[in-house]
């Protein structure tokens, strides 16, 4: 039997590594004429994706699960999410789309608070409740999901949603998370340095923008994932 080395234990760790929860906003502007999406790159000294043009999102924090929504999530979205996780959790990963977004890039996807009261007492949530503002669950479509192949240096189980520029508060921010956050046309922006899942969800907001699926209909999400060294794709 061969010496293990740190590099082939690490390798072996990567390989067991459980995907974490995770979620992802794509934003869409239509205000120039053709479609845009709001992309940013990833600081080079991020083991994950480094120098790399992203949406923004990252991870599920524990207290994403207590934050008040302003409204929830659409019902039809909700079915969609809720195929592969509860209803809590769903609720979850809807608003770590919105926190990441806001604390990546300082765009609020917000609507009042009905009753005035705070969305959230965490850090976070400050400039929300200071203004009145909740997440807006019910402004996100649900995309697509991916799960990032074995031997990765992270790795994440990360739900894809879409929201229109025009129910954004705020103005961009950069962040220690993501530089050069810009407007990139879609067409364009498959030509960037981009990960292959971010090129992968572009072509599926272009199909949806022009195709539109019907208001009210259930439709099906395409799964991106690796198996036994091949990258699969299936829909659910």
């Amino acid at each position: 039997m061969p010496a293990l080395t740190l590099t082939s234990i690490s390798r072996i760790m990567n390989k067991s590594l459980r995907p974490k929860d995770a979620a992802t906003l794509v934003l869409i502007r239509h205000s120039r004429g053709e479609p845009e999406v709001l992309l940013g790159q990833r600081h080079g000294a991020h083991a994950f994706m480094p120098n790399r043009y992203v949406f923004p999102g990252g991870r599920v924090d524990p207290s994403d699960s207590r934050v008040r929504p302003a409204t929830p999530l659409d019902p039809n979205v909700a079915v969609r999410l809720e195929k592969t996780c509860g209803p809590a959790r769903a609720r979850a990963l809807s608003v770590a789309a919105i926190r990441e977004t806001y604390e990546e890039t300082g765009l609020m996807l917000a609507r009042p608070m009905a009753d005035g009261h705070p969305t959230s007492n965490g850090t976070a949530w400050a400039d929300f409740s200071t203004q009145g503002l909740g997440p807006a669950l019910d402004r996100l479509d649900y995309v697509c999901r991916a799960i990032t192949p074995p031997g990765r240096p992270r790795r994440f189980h990360a739900r894809f949603f879409m929201a229109d520029e025009i129910h954004l508060h705020g103005e961009i921010k950069s962040s220690g998370e993501l530089l050069d956050i810009k407007w990139v046309p879609l067409i364009e922006a498959v030509a960037m340095p981009i990960p292959s899942i971010t090129g992968h969800v572009i072509k599926e907001v272009m199909n949806l923008i022009e195709h539109p699926p019907v208001t009210g209909k259930i439709r099906t999400i395409p799964v991106y994932q690796r198996r036994n060294g091949q990258d699969t794709y299936r829909r659910e």
